[in-house]
């Protein structure tokens, strides 16, 4: 998906698409500027794990051919459900609306997709209302999840038509 907007007589190129692996520096570095707002040191493991083992249908956000923001989907189709992963801006662009785009683009994604029913997010006590203005419901909180001070927020939303 490319958008073209005009911005006061010079043109933004910007585009959200599948990542490929010449993007894993740009992403870890995105990552690590969200330490320790919004991830934990030790999320940065796990991040550069899913990107060598479940990144299969992970999403860039780029402008003028930088990556300032990513997410990504794993499905479950056999349980009828999709979870919304891994959702980083880079600091700097946040608040900017790029993350509701990047969600919004992976809503429809999913909605093509007639099995599955019911999409998750898991996030922290920093995020979750975000995904509560996108629409998704609080399911249950686990203290000390992510790591210390990192609790688990796991929110539902049914796209059953």
């Amino acid at each position: 998906m490319v958008y073209t907007l005009n911005n006061h007589r010079k043109k933004k190129s910007i585009m959200i698409r599948l990542w490929i692996h010449s993007d894993r520096e740009a992403l870890i570095q995105n990552m690590k500027c969200n330490v320790p707002e919004y991830f934990a040191e030790s999320e940065i493991v796990e991040f550069m794990d899913y990107l060598n083992q479940n990144a299969e249908h992970y999403y860039v956000y780029e402008d003028q051919g930088k990556i300032i923001g990513s997410g990504g989907i794993n499905y479950f189709l056999d349980e009828g459900v999709a979870r919304i992963s891994w959702d980083i801006i880079h600091p700097s662009h946040q608040n900017r609306g790029i993350g509701k785009q990047l969600v919004l683009y992976r809503i429809n994604e999913i909605k093509k997709i007639p099995k599955i029913k019911f999409i998750i997010v898991r996030t922290s006590q920093m995020v979750y209302p975000f995904y509560q203005q996108l629409g998704f419901e609080l399911d249950f909180i686990t203290k000390d999840y992510w790591a210390k001070g990192f609790d688990l927020y796991q929110m539902q939303m049914n796209i059953q038509v």
